[in-house]
């Protein structure tokens, strides 16, 4: 679960992200980014009520939540983002769709921060002596 001090809570704070913040859309997502003054992030999830009835629109906000947990650790810090599941956001589609499209997502906008295999030093042999 997301921490509440982690959640965009309050209409205006939506607002102000899709306002001013940066889009970015995939086939079942858009991310729309906005720096904020804070040392982590803050996220909302969004489904319009053409996306169906209730039970469709919580099940989408529950995959876009736990595709961000898991990418929570890999992202840089100081980010209002808000994730919007598009009318096109089928029924059955699955938590890998749903993570695979929003990692594209969150390396385009630049969020998130792509290890470099050229930095991890564990993989050398250890000189014996």
């Amino acid at each position: 679960m997301i921490a509440r001090d982690d959640r965009l809570r309050r209409n205006d704070e939506f607002d102000r992200v899709r306002s001013q913040g940066r889009s970015y859309s995939a086939r079942h997502l858009v991310l729309v980014v906005l720096p904020n003054e804070l040392s982590q992030n803050r996220y909302g999830f969004a489904a319009g009520k053409r996306l169906g009835n209730a039970v469709r629109r919580n099940r989408a906000k529950r995959l876009m939540r736990e595709a961000i947990r898991a990418e929570q650790p890999h992202l840089t810090p100081g980010f209002d983002v808000v994730i919007i599941a598009r009318n096109s956001f089928p029924q059955d589609l699955k938590l890998d769709t749903v993570a695979e499209q929003l990692g594209s997502l969150l390396t385009k906008s630049g969020l998130r921060v792509v290890p470099s295999e050229t930095s991890d030093t564990s993989t050398e042999p250890e000189a014996s002596g």
